[in-house]
Parts: structure tokens; sequence; C-alpha cells
């Protein structure tokens, strides 16, 4: 199938140097918006993991800036937070969360959005049902990451009550929200390319 515009492609200037600077200015914002998510914490009394907007925020860099861009924008957010920016959830910083029990979800960030973000240049962000689907792809591909990680300190037994249940509800809000956003600015912008519609 052939690559389908994502968002950030619309506005994309055509001369070299423009585009890079331009790529590495989203790159910037998208690790500033996975940074301002992780704001919006909550800690929950039965597991090391909190409750935060971050999977949201990164599932939408990833279908907005596409694959490529979206995981250098994890990476940066990475980078940021291994560097001493308290850009990590309760404004925590350095590798210790990195090591910690999270520390499989924020590895699992890059991956989520290079998912979210394959899917979105295939075109599956134009309608509700495909869009659903890579949202629910990208959240299923962070929880696997963060799962075989965080079952280094709760063991198998109790890795799904302690990294997963609790969060399900949630994220499938932030799926279909997502779903409802994403295919409706596509038909504001009026710049869906015939016949890339995803499944």
């Amino acid at each position: 199938m052939s690559q389908a515009l994502t968002y950030a492609d619309l506005a994309r200037p055509s001369a070299k140097r423009l585009a890079l600077a331009y790529d590495l200015g989203l790159i910037a914002v998208g690790s500033l918006l996975v940074a301002l998510s992780a704001t919006v914490s909550v800690r929950l009394p039965f597991t090391p993991v909190p409750w935060t907007l971050q999977p949201l925020a990164v599932l939408l860099v990833g279908a907005l800036l596409g694959a490529r861009r979206g995981m250098a924008a994890l990476l940066a957010y990475l980078a940021e937070g291994v560097s001493g920016l308290p850009v990590f959830a309760e404004g925590s910083f350095g590798i210790a969360p990195l090591l910690g029990p999270t520390g499989g979800y924020l590895v699992g960030f890059v991956a989520a959005a290079g998912v979210t973000g394959a899917l979105a240049e295939r075109g599956w962000d134009r309608r509700f049902l495909s869009t659903w689907a890579a949202m629910a792809l990208g959240s299923l591909t962070l929880f696997a990451f963060g799962l075989a990680w965080l079952s280094r300190f709760t063991g198998w037994s109790g890795v799904l009550a302690a990294g997963f249940w609790p969060f399900v509800p949630g994220d499938l809000v932030k799926q279909v929200l997502a779903a409802l956003l994403l295919p409706a600015a596509w038909k504001l912008a009026g710049r869906a390319r015939p016949g890339s519609g995803g499944p």
C-alpha cells in the first residue's frame, strides 16, 4: 500500500533545509506534549504504575507525526528525562524511572508511537473504526513493553492486576476519543486521499 499523508505532512516545506527544521520543530513539540501530559498524574494505592495522560499523548504524537518523527519525539522525551529535566510522571527524572517498575512503559512509548505512526501513514487515521484499531494496537504495544518489565517487580501472577486491568477503562476512553477526533479533523482539512482508508 502506498504511503498516505500524516497531519504533519500537510504543511511540510519542500525545501530540504526548511523541511529538516520543520521536522525537528515537530519532534520538539511532540516531546513537550508528552512531558505536559505527564503532569496529569494520579498515584493508585495498589500499583507502582501511576495513571497519567501520557498514553493518549504518545499515541496522538505517533499518529500526527508519523512513525519516524513520532519515535524521534519519544526518544527526545526520554533523553530529556534522563538528562535531568522533570518530565516523567510525578516530576521524576534521571535514570531511576527507566530502571524502576514503570521503565517498560517509558521504553514502550517509543514503540507505541511507531506503531500508530506507521498505521497513520497507511491511512488508518481517516475513519473511526480503523483509527480505533490503530490506537488499540499502539496501546497493546505499550502494555507489552510495560508488563514485561513490570513483571520483574510483581511476578507474572500479579502483573496484570498491577499494570493492566486498572488502566483498561481509561485506555478505552482515550482510544475512542482519538478515534472521534482524528477522522473529524481530516474531514475538516479536506485532505484525505481517496482510497487511503485503513481496514
